[in-house]
């Protein structure tokens, strides 16, 4: 067992622990604001055996492009995508106009997370989170995203059982809930945030986009302005080319 940074409880690179790091991390979502819906969702909270395996084992750092964009179905999406901006062409027009992001992009992103709201995931998001932040290889990066993840059970955006990614994405475009509490946009003005409801997703994402510097009218190709703004969505370098090209085939 090793220290985790700051006064929190010792993060371990096993299960063992993991119920002890639990109520000693509670006591710091009590002071980050998290209330009790969010506790018991900690408290319930499983050691993600899954999460562990598939971090441990990150494929798209070592692909080329060529053989990223083969895997993931760039021609597939491509062609779905050019449909759905026909199909709504409006909504996606609307985007633009408050959040300055081609549809292209959103349209990349939603089908590359998860074939357009085909799979959203099979992992409980509180529990793969949780035990991301536990974890001693990255719980700096994680910890904000489990307060994220109990704040969004508090206000009903999810549940202890609602399921995501392996990392504890969420929803149409697989939010860090860190994110999504922190960016998600109530489009369809039903009263709640809905990561799951494709209309909030989508919205959230280009509100994502344009938050962290999207300049509405430039370029988003490698070396163009926005091109950084999309390397805020995902680390791999293969998937920001991914995105972009992809982007500018489908508004093509």
């Amino acid at each position: 067992m090793a220290l985790a940074t700051g006064a929190h409880a010792q993060c371990g690179d096993t299960n063992a622990g993991f119920d002890a790091w639990k109520t000693d991390f509670a006591k710091d979502a009590q002071r980050a604001g998290v209330k009790q819906r969010g506790l018991d969702a900690l408290a319930q909270a499983r050691y993600a055996n899954g999460t562990i395996a598939a971090d441990r084992n990150q494929k798209s750092f070592r692909y080329t492009l060529s053989k990223f964009m083969q895997i993931r179905g760039a021609d597939t999406i491509v062609a779905q995508g050019r449909k759905r901006k026909a199909r709504n062409p409006d909504f996606y027009a609307a985007l633009e106009r408050q959040y300055g992001v081609p549809a292209g992009v959103i349209i990349a992103i939603h089908g590359m997370e998860t074939a357009f709201g085909g799979f959203m995931g099979d992992s409980a998001v509180v529990s793969a989170i949780v035990t991301l932040t536990f974890d001693c290889r990255r719980s700096e990066f994680f910890e904000p995203h489990a307060i994220g993840a109990l704040k969004l059970v508090d206000q009903g955006a999810i549940t202890g059982a609602t399921k995501g990614a392996k990392h504890g994405e969420l929803g149409h475009t697989q939010f860090l809930p860190g994110n999504a509490l922190k960016f998600g946009v109530d489009a369809n003005g039903d009263g709640r945030v809905d990561f799951y409801n494709q209309t909030d997703a989508l919205a959230s994402t280009a509100n994502f986009l344009r938050q962290k510097g999207w300049k509405p009218g430039k370029g988003y190709q490698e070396g163009q302005p926005n091109f950084a703004v999309i390397k805020q969505w995902n680390a791999a370098t293969v998937y920001q080319q991914a995105i972009a090209i992809m982007g500018a085939r489908i508004d093509g």
